[in-house]
C-alpha cells in the first residue's frame, strides 16, 4: 500500500473515535437532563400526595337530642268488621216488603223486612182459643173439687171421688200450661214474620226480592249487616315480639295506631284486645287483635292498613339517627366531630332501635354531633367539613344546605336528630 493510502485511512479512523466520543457526551448530557426532569416530576407527586392527605373530608352531621320515644313495633293487618251477621229468616212464608236501603246505617231491633204475618196470627187465635176452653173445664173442675172436699167430711161421698177429681183438675191444669206455650209460641213465629237488624251495623247488598218465597233453610238469607263502629284490625307480628308484648300487656291496655297503607296518615287510634293463644309455625309469627272506635268509617272491612302497637314510651332518651352507628372489633362505635372540626371515634352502647334511629345507653351527651354520612372515608384525627345538600339522612336527620331525613319512629313526638349545618 502507498504512503499517501495509509496516511488517508489513518485520518479517517481518526475521524471516526471523534464523532464516536462526541456522540456518548452528547447521550450522558441528555440522561442526565432526563432524570433531573423525573426527579422533579416526583417530588411535585409526594407534594401533591401530602396535600391531599390534609384535605378535609366531606360529611353530614347530626346532633345528639334528648326527647320522649315511644317504642313501637309494627305488622301488617287488614281490617274486619267487629260483628257480621247474615240476616236470614226463621219461618218460611212470602216476603211481603223489605223496608231497607243498601248500605243504610241501621239499629239494633229496627224492622229490615215483613214476611206475611197471617199464617202466624191464625195460628196464635188457636192457640188462644185451646187455651181458653181448657182454663174453663179447668174453673170448672176446680169449683166440683171445693164441694166434693166439703161433702167428703161429712162420709156422703167416697174419698176415691175426691181423688179422682183433684187428678182431673191437675190434668186440666197441664193442658192450660199447655196452651200457654202454644200461644208463646205463635207469638215467636208471628215476631219472627218481623225481621228484625240483631245489631248495630250497615246493611249490604240485598239477596232476596219482594214477592219472593223464604225458607228458614236459604244459605244466602236477606241481607248481611256488618258493625263497622267499633271496628277490629287484625295484624301479625314475628313471634320473638311476643316476650315483649305479653308483659307490657298484662301490666296496661297497650295503645295501637292503624296506619295508611303507605304509613303517611293515621286512621284510627285503638287499644290491643287480644294475643291469639298460638303461634302459626309456618310463618313463626302471632296474630293480634285490636279494636277501634270508627265513627266517620274511615276503616272498612278488608282494608289493608300498617298497625303500630305501642310497647312503652322511653322519656328523655338520647336520640341519633341509626345509620351513624358503626361496627368494629372492639363494638359499636361513632364518630364524634368536636369544636375543632376533627373526627374522633367514641364507643358508645345501644339501648333499642326504633325504626331509623337509635336510642344510646352510654357514651354520648346532648349536643354532640356524630358523622351520619361520609364514615367510610374517616379515620381518627380526620378533618372533616360539613357537605351541603348531602341528600337525605336517616331519622329525621337534617343535614348542612337543609338536606332533611326520613321520619324515626311513627308516631314519636317532633323529629328525629337535627343535623348541624355548621360546625360549632
Amino acid at each position: 500500500m502507498s504512503g499517501p493510502k495509509r496516511l488517508g485511512l489513518g485520518l479517517a479512523a481518526v475521524a471516526a473515535v471523534g464523532v464516536l466520543f462526541v456522540a456518548r457526551a452528547h447521550l450522558r448530557g441528555k440522561n442526565k437532563g432526563l432524570g433531573a426532569e423525573a426527579g422533579g416530576e416526583s417530588a411535585h407527586a409526594e407534594g401533591a400526595r401530602g396535600a391531599g392527605a390534609d384535605r378535609p373530608v366531606p360529611v353530614l352531621l347530626a346532633r345528639v337530642v334528648a326527647r320522649d320515644v315511644p317504642i313501637t313495633l309494627e305488622g301488617l293487618g287488614t281490617v274486619t268488621a267487629y260483628k257480621t251477621v247474615n240476616v236470614r229468616t226463621q219461618v218460611d212464608g212470602r216476603l211481603d216488603k223489605v223496608v231497607f236501603r243498601e248500605g243504610q246505617t241501621v239499629k239494633r231491633g229496627e224492622l229490615l223486612a215483613q214476611i206475611d204475618p197471617r199464617p202466624f196470627e191464625i195460628l196464635l187465635h188457636q192457640g188462644q182459643a185451646a187455651l181458653a176452653r181448657d182454663e174453663g173445664q179447668l174453673h170448672g173442675a176446680e169449683r166440683n173439687l171445693e164441694r166434693y172436699q166439703a161433702v167428703v167430711e161429712k162420709q156422703l161421698i167416697p174419698q176415691q171421688q175426691v181423688d179422682d177429681q183433684r187428678a182431673l183438675v191437675e190434668q186440666y191444669g197441664g193442658a192450660v200450661q199447655g196452651d200457654k206455650v202454644q200461644v208463646d209460641n205463635a207469638r215467636l213465629q208471628l215476631d219472627y214474620a218481623r225481621i228484625k237488624s240483631p245489631i248495630d251495623g250497615v246493611t249490604g247488598v240485598r239477596q232476596v226480592d219482594p214477592g219472593n218465597l223464604v225458607h228458614a233453610s236459604d244459605a244466602n238469607g236477606i241481607v248481611v249487616v256488618t258493625q263497622l263502629d267499633p271496628i277490629a284490625v287484625l295484624f301479625t307480628l314475628p313471634e320473638d315480639d311476643l316476650p315483649r308484648v305479653a308483659p307490657a300487656q298484662a301490666a296496661a291496655p297497650l295503645t295501637v295506631d292503624a296506619l295508611s297503607r303507605d304509613g303517611t296518615q293515621t286512621l284510627a287510634t285503638g287499644k290491643l284486645e287480644l294475643v291469639d293463644n298460638q303461634i302459626n309455625q309456618s310463618t313463626a309469627t302471632i296474630r293480634l287483635k285490636a279494636i277501634f272506635p270508627n265513627p266517620q268509617h274511615t276503616l272498612w272491612p278488608n282494608q289493608f292498613v300498617k298497625a303500630l302497637l305501642r310497647l312503652d314510651v322511653h322519656k328523655g332518651a338520647l336520640v341519633i339517627p341509626a345509620v351513624a352507628i358503626q361496627r368494629g372489633p372492639q363494638g359499636m362505635f361513632v364518630y364524634l366531630v368536636g369544636a375543632d372540626a376533627t373526627a374522633q371515634s367514641r364507643p358508645v352502647t345501644l339501648d333499642v332501635l326504633v325504626g331509623d334511629e337509635a336510642i344510646m345507653a352510654k357514651g354520648l351527651q346532648v349536643g354532640d354531633q356524630v358523622v351520619i354520612e361520609g364514615q367510610s372515608q374517616l379515620r381518627p384525627g380526620s378533618k372533616v367539613i360539613s357537605r351541603a345538600g348531602g341528600g337525605d339522612g336517616a331519622g329525621g336527620a337534617r343535614g348542612a344546605g337543609g338536606a332533611r331525613g326520613a321520619g324515626g319512629a311513627r308516631g314519636g313526638p317532633g323529629h328525629g336528630a337535627e343535623a348541624a349545618g355548621t360546625h360549632p
